[in-house]
């Protein structure tokens, strides 16, 4: 228990006591407050120098296009309470307050990695053509969105690739460990309880400064997207990983290979040849990490994410109520 807690304190995560207690505040705040700003709020975009690119990524998230009728069966924003997970209902509720409990919406909590039957409230998508009825919202934020302070060179790292995280019923990540768990320059472990994958591979959780520590740090799927990759790309070091499937408020699907990560191919093959090339070519590799911390600068400004916010939902509830 007390390495544990030890971990917690250590591991660069965001403390989810302050994020519980700030959430918990928030359900004392009557919702009138909210949806008498409203307006004024979203009024606000029409002044700002970063109009335009505001409005991209809105309907980047929101692809909705035309009138869309929920059915009967929708549930409305009044019903929307805490159920198992938590997170998702209080990331949801910090914007959805501001809006009539009257309107009605779809909303599929988790990983979703499934297009919803009706537009509906996701954290997750994957990158398909038909995807509209996705509309992303920054859920989970507080295990997904954290970025770091990394003092250490890419100079000053080590020639090798780093993977910790759980394996158990992820096909692709296991394939990964029979294939690498042994190669001089890997150092990869399954921190997953309770299974049956090889002994050998099981080990202890790594904080986020301990995989600062390597040049290259794996950004491998599990259910959905690979929850690492913020950390990863505001850090020194190079996330490693094929070509996304799905995403997040984090826009995997404009992600460019070898420009914000360094790609591999689906089956891992050229793992060992993509990190000898940038091991060898320094200056290139120096390029990725500066584009990938151009990148994550665009979700750094915690004002503009929430007017984002606001204008995917208000965008979604204009288009599907009423019908």
């Amino acid at each position: 228990m007390k390495n544990k807690l030890l971990y917690k304190l250590r591991s660069g995560k965001n403390p989810k006591f302050i994020y519980y207690g700030v959430n918990v505040f928030r359900q004392f705040v009557p919702k009138c407050f909210f949806r008498m700003r409203l307006q004024k709020k979203l009024a606000a975009l029409s002044d700002r120098k970063d109009c335009d690119y505001i409005k991209k990524r809105v309907d980047y998230y929101n692809k909705l296009s035309g009138k869309v009728c929920l059915p009967s069966s929708a549930p409305t924003l009044g019903e929307h309470k805490m159920t198992g997970q938590k997170v998702y209902y209080f990331d949801t509720y910090q914007y959805t307050r501001w809006f009539p409990d009257r309107f009605r919406w779809g909303f599929c909590p988790g990983d979703v990695t499934y297009v919803p039957e009706y537009p509906s409230i996701v954290k997750s998508r994957p990158l398909t053509d038909d995807n509209a009825n996705s509309v992303v919202m920054k859920l989970d934020k507080v295990r997904h969105f954290i970025f770091v302070k990394d003092r250490k060179a890419f100079t000053e790292k080590k020639d090798m690739v780093i993977f910790r995280g759980k394996v158990r019923g992820k096909p692709t990540r296991k394939q990964f460990m029979e294939m690498y768990f042994h190669h001089p320059m890997c150092d990869l472990g399954d921190v997953s309880k309770h299974t049956k994958d090889p002994k050998e591979w099981q080990t202890e959780k790594k904080t986020i400064r301990e995989h600062l520590d390597y040049k290259f740090i794996m950004a491998l799927e599990g259910v959905d997207v690979a929850s690492n990759l913020k950390w990863v790309m505001s850090s020194n070091s190079i996330a490693v990983m094929p070509r996304p499937t799905c995403e997040t408020w984090f826009m995997e699907g404009t992600l460019i290979p070898n420009y914000h990560y360094i790609e591999i191919k689906p089956d891992f093959s050229d793992l060992e040849e993509r990190l000898r090339y940038y091991i060898e070519h320094v200056d290139e590799a120096l390029q990725i990490i500066e584009h990938a911390h151009e990148y994550v600068a665009q979700f750094r400004d915690r004002k503009r994410e929430d007017l984002i916010s606001l204008l995917v939902l208000d965008k979604y509830f204009k288009l599907t109520n009423p019908c």
